[in-house]
């Protein structure tokens, strides 16, 4: 029996779905920002359950494994191994990593069910359903492809819109056709079951509003969805592959009912092999739930609703919430080669260096980050190397050559002394306050800062010069708390660090410890941080280049003539509240209005653009940028120097024109 008088913690990471690999993308948004988390936990005292699993139902299982020839529960296993594995390459292991296909978890799914049914939350409903007459099935979720009914994205499952992010029955899809054999299906009637989400948005409402923890932009757009009016819900579904519903013959649970209580069906089987109460802990909890931007409606919606109907689970204190990561500003994408695995990238270079790039660019918000293989290579050797690693290496190497390894006794402080040593505990208390707010960019930005700070002492000091004892033993303390701050962002490398400190450091309650350092022996102190090669950074650039030249293809003149470009009149220009890039524009067309977002901020001001004529791409798939959907694209050029140009016509036409 574990002893858990001091405060819990249960960190949980978004369900990794049985269908691929992990890659950059998945590790900046989720499992890095929660390792990190963790590992700070751990140091500052707190007791921290770690938890994730792999997310194995759907119909995505189902078409994935019989394009392989397998059965379902063979084809998720082998990605359960794989995320695990390629995860432990980033330094990256939890406390327990559960399955959804098992019986602990069908059991606890199957509970929410039968108490959420029988608090009344949950009705039965006949519906119309797509049948497949050719494969002879119904055609539930992914098992029907068509376009998006509220923002036109074409090639969108018939459960969420992958580009607005909205949830929709699969029959307000437009253009329906069936994902196996692609043909157009019928409408067949079938009894479903219906979780009453609209009767959760006053409570919704007043969770979101009330939890001081969740992010403000995030809440906002949500809370205009309950504006909107939530909707009932369809949990059921026609297939044999999922957690079977009770007392239904071929019926399982919606993958999106019951994946999410994947968090608390894991914490309860580990407490479980653990001798703990399960449930008492988890009540008593703070709990955070790591997620990236595109399951939001998910975790601020159906998640906290169904805990809500159940009645006796804690909701989440956190949930932190992370964009997408772009690869040199292009979205990642399996099918078009353009995305970085894992297991790739470990294989060429150091997985502590990619732990510190992409904490270092990703932001606690819903804002793109962008993996630059140049910026990578510039961080680590110009700031995690030069800055930090090189002042502690000086004051390691100054100590061992010139102080017979050891850590001299200070003499009495001078003014540049003591200054120093706030700034040490300034740094401390301004580090500690960042990471309890889960701002982790900021937090290694403070690091560095600090660290240059403490090269500037070292160097006003010059104990080269002086053999000064006072910038040694101030410059190893400093050192030291360096290294802390970097544990959680550096793990492997820190631990290397302090088998040359010679001192016995946890990885939990360091922070409560005063090291002895007057007269501490330090190993003979070598390279831990090596610079990476330039040349391998320039061949990742010359395979991208590769890529993106194969990607891209000549397009016939019919398929020109399918985009639609037209003349615009701008009406209306407003800035958007929190985005440095962004205004929304109005736009008349002439038979119609539109709403148009574009990153125009920092090279137009809105009377520049206000009753004035420019060309528009009238018929993209339309997208939302910050929760504003944009329903058409403004067109520019761009030259030499990075000025943005935006296109007029020479002479005085009517709006509506089109662009032939």
């Amino acid at each position: 029996m574990e002893n858990l008088n001091q405060e819990i913690a249960i960190v949980t990471c978004a369900l990794p779905y049985s269908n691929g690999e992990p890659h950059l993308g998945h590790l900046a948004s989720t499992y890095l920002p929660a390792d990190i988390l963790v590992r700070f936990l751990r140091m500052i005292g707190k007791k921290v359950f770690f938890i994730s699993g792999s997310d194995d139902y759907g119909t995505p299982i189902l078409i994935s494994a019989e394009k392989e020839g397998k059965k379902p529960e063979e084809y998720i296993k082998k990605w359960w191994k794989v995320w695990q594995e390629d995860l432990e390459k980033v330094s990256i292991k939890f406390d327990f990593y559960g399955h959804t296909y098992s019986d602990y978890h069908n059991q606890l799914a199957q509970y929410f069910f039968k108490k959420i049914k029988e608090n009344g939350f949950i009705y039965e409903k006949e519906i119309e359903q797509f049948y497949c007459p050719k494969c002879k099935r119904f055609l539930p979720d992914r098992y029907v492809i068509g376009t998006c009914p509220y923002c036109g994205a074409r090639n969108q499952y018939g459960d969420v819109c992958e580009i607005c992010g909205r949830t929709y029955s699969p029959l307000e899809l437009k253009d329906p056709r069936c994902a196996i054999c692609g043909s157009k299906p019928i409408i067949k009637k079938s009894k479903h079951y219906f979780f009453k989400l609209s009767s959760f948005s006053e409570k919704l409402r007043e969770w979101l509003i009330s939890n001081k923890n969740l992010q403000n932009e995030v809440k906002n757009y949500v809370l205009a969805w309950i504006k909107e009016g939530l909707k009932d819900w369809d949990i059921s579904r026609d297939i044999e592959w999922g957690v079977p519903i009770p007392n239904e013959n071929k019926k399982v649970l919606y993958g999106w009912f019951e994946n999410h209580i994947g968090y608390i069906s894991f914490f309860l089987e580990l407490a479980k092999q653990l001798n703990l109460n399960g449930k008492e802990i988890w009540n008593k909890a703070t709990i955070y739930h790591f997620i990236g931007k595109d399951i939001v409606y998910h975790h601020y919606l159906f998640l906290p609703a169904e805990r809500m109907a159940e009645g006796s689970f804690k909701l989440p204190d956190f949930i932190p919430t992370r964009g997408y990561l772009l690869l040199e500003d292009q979205k990642f994408s399996k099918s078009r080669n353009w995305y970085i695995s894992i297991k790739d990238f470990v294989s060429k270079f150091d997985s502590d260096y990619l732990r510190y790039y992409l904490a270092s660019i990703v932001s606690y918000s819903q804002q793109d980050s962008n993996f630059k293989w140049k910026d990578f290579e510039s961080k680590i050797n110009n700031e995690l190397i030069s800055i930090i690693a090189n002042f502690i290496h000086r004051v390691l190497t100054f100590a061992w050559n010139n102080f017979e390894g050891k850590i001299p006794k200070p003499k009495e402080f001078d003014s540049l002394d003591k200054n120093f040593e706030k700034e040490i505990q300034q740094f401390r208390q301004k580090y500690l306050k960042t990471m309890n707010s889960l701002h982790f960019d900021k937090a290694l930005k403070q690091i560095v800062e600090f660290a240059s700070k403490c090269n500037q002492y070292f160097q006003t000091k010059k104990p080269w010069e002086t053999k000064d004892p006072n910038s040694i033993y101030l410059g190893f303390k400093a050192s030291l708390e360096i290294s802390l701050a970097l544990y959680p962002f550096i793990p492997n490398k820190i631990e290397k660090l302090w088998e040359i400190f010679n001192l016995d450091i946890p990885k939990e309650n360091a922070y409560s410890l005063n090291f002895k350092i007057e007269n501490h022996s330090i190993k003979k102190p070598k390279i831990i941080f090596e610079k990476i090669d330039p040349k391998l950074v320039e061949n990742e650039i010359n395979k991208l280049r590769k890529i993106k030249k194969e990607n891209m293809k000549e397009i016939s003149i019919d398929e020109f003539r399918k985009i639609e470009m037209k003349v615009g009149k701008v009406l209306e220009v407003e800035e958007i509240p929190g985005s440095k890039n962004l205004y929304k524009l109005i736009v008349d067309f002439g038979n119609e209005k539109r709403q148009v977002i574009s990153g125009l901020k920092k090279y137009y001001k809105p009377e520049d653009l206000k009753n004035k004529k420019f060309v528009f791409v009238t018929n993209l798939e339309r997208k939302k940028f910050m929760g504003y959907e944009s329903q058409a694209m403004i067109l520019a050029a761009e030259d030499s120097k990075g000025n943005v140009i935006l296109i007029v016509p020479e002479k005085d036409v009517e709006v509506g024109s089109k662009i032939l």
